[in-house]
């Protein structure tokens, strides 16, 4: 049987709530060995960021190899970047998952419509919330098998 390398995962948390960037950040790194954590605060800057344009390069913006995407964000909101990910070959790929406030059935419809791998609503409770992204981060890098290179 083959090993697979073990190398250090790419998350992107596109998300404008400093709280929450904090709460998941502690979260994802609580635990975890091998992350690397990149933070944006809105929707162009997430786009931009996977797309190494603006100021962004290959260099300080890694294809991720999971999206944590939150879906009330200024400028692009988290549905129109899913949207636009899913119409890009580079970027359909990557799983998203979607982390947000809402508990509206129509949000988890439209998310599971445009692409997402999954859809989380947010504990407010910040013990649970903790738990919620280290039992995300367990599922995704160390129970699922990513693709080396989730874009083409």
């Amino acid at each position: 049987m083959e090993q697979r390398k073990t190398r250090t995962a790419n998350v992107l948390l596109v998300e404008d709530d400093p709280g929450d960037q904090e709460l998941v950040c502690r979260a994802l790194r609580k635990g975890m060995i091998g992350i690397n954590l990149s933070i944006v605060s809105d929707g162009v800057a997430a786009l931009e960021f996977m797309r190494h344009e603006g100021e962004y390069s290959p260099e300080t913006a890694p294809t991720p190899d999971l999206v944590i995407l939150d879906l009330n964000m200024p400028k692009v909101d988290g549905r129109q970047v899913l949207e636009r990910m899913r119409a890009d070959e580079r970027l359909k790929r990557i799983p998203v998952v979607v982390l947000t406030t809402s508990k509206h059935e129509q949000d988890v419809v439209t998310s599971y419509n445009l692409g997402c791998n999954s859809f989380i609503t947010k504990p407010v409770d910040p013990i649970k919330f903790v738990e919620a992204i280290a039992e995300l981060g367990h599922y995704w890098f160390k129970l699922v098998t990513l693709p080396v290179e989730a874009t083409v």
